[in-house]
This record gives structure tokens, sequence and C-alpha cells, in this order.
């Protein structure tokens, strides 16, 4: 058995019908290239092949009513790929409104716990083509919060690709095994017995980064507070519907903004973010006077010597929405950026692991609770947003033998915080994927189709 860490434990904890906690991501493939043709049996056969090799697949939550500590993951002994591989088509026709329609309602569905925690949805009719005389299908996986972050969630991905399109599949690999719920009570004890020591070990590296953190508040070189941001219409109580978007830019394009302005691509990816934000609330008369604060979750992958699938930290960083000219935006935020990345790199790499590790399950239950009650009597958002920006790999990728031409990432959203925006740059494109709740952004594809004319905005400047 493996035992989940604090953080990610801490994602089954918070999840509710209103907030459930999985990620998404829509991979868009071209069966033209699968080795045999397409069938959709042939793909479910190739892909429970590379399943044997991956046992995080095949990994399912045990718990004990006498477990002092958190659940733990073991091997699903009666695991059958057709109870999360499914397979639909999209309704003529078959457009991207279309299939954000279906991917929305997929999205909103909380993923069962009686059984290894994703599912995927095989989409076809994708613009009325015939996946089998080489037209174009789209997968949309759902994985838990609680087994990936954003960098694990890729790498996972990842291990289902190829970068030839007859790979042959690895070799099996062997689960974590199974364990009794006495086993699970046992082991917890004593790590729920050892966790005062760890504490007193963790409380010297809290107060250095708080006095750190208050030093450089006062010299101004501290990134964004929380419960600094304004209120805006996706700011409040989310329901536990979901609506998705999304869009595609040109990486070079993105990377002609960055050379010429000296900034770094996630400074481009936040600008446009920003300027997509602020003409989408400014054509609504929502526009705040103050400036969108976001939070840009920070792996820690290469930091971090902590066990756990959830190796990130986190920034507040700020949008600089109240600044018209998108040129100045970016430079603003490129250089609240540089402050907030020295600020967050000074905070111990593991803190947030640390401190999760001690909250017991009800803890995140009542601090939800008191959180969305404070929604209602109108407290300021922690943030406004999460924006989040993974690496992809920049060669051709095959997906059992389909060559990959998108793939869009989907964050999860929270009460106070319902939009999400992830970017993923793949083979040259850089992938848009928008996550909200219908009751509070009912008009998406607005945003969506706003990221072009806003590179193309920042595209002009450079001639």
């Amino acid at each position: 058995m493996q035992r989940l860490s604090g953080l990610d434990a801490s994602f089954l904890y918070l999840e509710t019908p209103q907030q459930p906690l999985h990620v998404c991501s829509l991979l868009e493939i071209d069966t033209s290239t699968m080795p045999g043709g397409y069938t959709f049996d042939r793909l479910r056969d190739a892909l429970d092949q590379r399943i044997k090799a991956m046992p995080q697949f095949r990994e399912k939550l045990a718990d004990s009513r006498f477990n002092l500590d958190h659940p733990v993951w073991v091997e699903d002994k009666d695991f059958d790929l057709d109870r999360h591989l499914h397979r639909i088509g999209l309704p003529a026709p078959g457009g991207p409104r279309e299939l954000a329609d279906i991917c929305g309602h997929i999205a909103s569905v909380p993923l069962d716990r009686s059984r290894p925690l994703w599912e995927k949805w095989v989409i076809e009719n994708v613009d009325g083509t015939d996946p089998r005389s080489g037209g174009r299908v789209v997968v949309m996986t759902k994985v838990h919060h609680a087994g990936v972050d954003g960098v694990s969630g890729a790498n996972l991905m990842s291990q289902l690709c190829s970068t030839e399109p007859d790979a042959p599949p690895p070799d099996p690999v062997d689960g974590p095994g199974d364990a009794s719920g006495l086993e699970i009570a046992l082991s917890g004890a004593v790590r729920f017995a050892t966790r005062p020591l760890k504490l007193v070990n963790t409380l010297p590296t809290t107060l250095t980064s708080v006095v750190d953190t208050v030093r450089r508040a006062r010299s101004g070189l501290s990134m964004a507070p929380p419960f600094a941001a304004p209120r805006t219409v996706f700011n409040a109580n989310v329901t536990g519907r979901r609506n998705v978007a999304f869009a595609r830019l040109d990486l070079d394009d993105v990377k002609t903004v960055k050379d010429h302005f000296g900034v770094k691509v996630n400074d481009v990816v936040m600008a446009l973010v920003s300027g997509v934000l602020r003409s989408y609330l400014a054509e609504r008369g929502e526009l705040p006077d103050s400036s969108l604060v976001a939070m840009v979750p920070v792996s820690v992958h290469d930091r971090s010597d902590r066990p756990g699938r959830n190796q990130v930290s986190g920034m507040f960083s700020k949008l600089e929405t109240h600044i018209e000219d998108p040129v100045e935006r970016l430079k603003a935020i490129a250089e609240d950026n540089s402050v907030a990345k020295q600020h967050s790199s000074a905070i111990s790499a593991t803190l947030l692991q640390d401190w999760t590790q001690f909250a017991a399950p009800a803890v995140f239950g009542v601090a939800m609770r008191v959180y969305a009650a404070s929604r209602l009597s109108g407290a300021r958002p922690v943030h406004n947003l999460v924006i989040s920006n993974v690496p992809g790999p920049q060669v051709p990728l095959y997906y059992v033998g389909c060559e990959v031409k998108a793939m869009y990432p989907m964050g999860p959203i929270f009460h106070g915080s319902g939009l999400n925006i992830t970017v993923m740059s793949l083979t040259g494109q850089l992938d848009v994927g928008i996550v909200s709740c219908p009751e509070l952004l009912p008009d998406l594809w607005a945003m969506a189709d706003s990221f072009q004319p806003a590179l193309d905005e920042l595209l002009a400047a450079t001639r």
C-alpha cells in the first residue's frame, strides 16, 4: 500500500457535490496514423496493454474507521477497464461548441471513490468525420486531484504516448498490493504518533517564512497578499455544473513577444489572460478599479523530498488589469512575477505539504464551510482565479498509435474562485483550457475567442 500525503488527501476532504476536485484533459488525436486503422476495440486493446505497465491506473482508495492518518492507495483486484473507458459520439455538426457541451457535462460528474479515480471518454464524430476513415477523435480524461498535480498528470499522459505510431507496449508492472483494515490502522497510528515531532520541526521553518514575508512586504518586495483581490462575477460560490471552452495559439508567436520584450513565456501567458479578462469584464461594465489577482501553482517536484503525488506550492500574482496599454501591462506583470517568484522561492518548498500533513479531515470540511459562508456575506476572495502553465513535449507524440494534435488541460474550480485557465505547450502550439460554472460565466466562449486578439495586440507592438 502507499499512503496519501496530507496534500493529496486534502483534495478528498475538500470535495463536495458542488466542488468536484478532479482534473481533466482533452486530447485531440488523428486516427489516420493508427497502425491497422482505427476501431474503438483496437484503441481499447492498445490502451489496456499500456495500463498494465502503469499501476497508478489500477489503484483505488482504501481506509479503516480506526485509521488516524490519511487513506492509502491499494491495487484494485477487480480492475476492469470497461468500467473506466466510455465511448460516445458528438451530435451534428460535431464542432467545438458541441464538444464543449459534452465535456462540460462529463466534468460535472464526481468520480466513483470505490474504484480507481479516473475515467476516459472516447468522443467520436468530431467535426462530423468518421474516425475509421482517418478522422479525428477526442479523448477526455478525468483523474482525481488526489492522484495527480499538473506536472505528474502531464507525465502520466506522456507515459500513454510514444514518439512512434507503432511503438511496442511497455512491459507490465506490478501494482502496490493490498492492505487489510488492521494494517492501515496500525501504520496510521504509528504515523499519527510521530506528528508532534514533525510539527516541532516545521514550526521554525514557518516562523522564518513569516518573518521574511513581513520584511519583504515592508520593502515592497512581496507577492500579492491573499484577500487583496477585488470581487468579480466569478468570485462566488460555485454549483456542481461545469462549462468548458478552449483556444489554441501559435507558440512561436508567444515566443516572438517574449523575445521582443525580454520577458518569460509565463509572463506572456499571464498578459494574455489579463487582456482577455480585462476586455471581458470591461465589455460588461464590471472591470474593477484594482488589479485582479491570480493564484499560480508552482511545481516543487525538483525541490521536495516529501512523499505524495501533489508536489506543489503557489504564488499570488497581479494581472495588472487596471492598465489599459497592453505593452505596459505586460511589463508590469513581468516585474510583478519576478518579485513573486523570488518571494515564493524564499518560502520552504515543502511548507504547504508539511502543514496539510497535520490537519484532520474535519478541519478541511469546516474550513470550506466557513469560507463558503463568508462568500455569501460579501467577503473579498482569496484570489480571483487560478492560472496554470504546464510545459509539454515539443516532439510529435502518438497516443496508442494516433498522432496527438492538441491537448487542452482543465483544472478544478473552487468556492470563491470559479474560473480556472490552464495552458500547455505542445509541439509548437499553446493549448488553452478554460473551466468555470455556467451559473457564474454562461458565455465562456467569449473568453476563449478573445485569446487570439489579445495575442495579436501584443504581436502588433513588436513590429
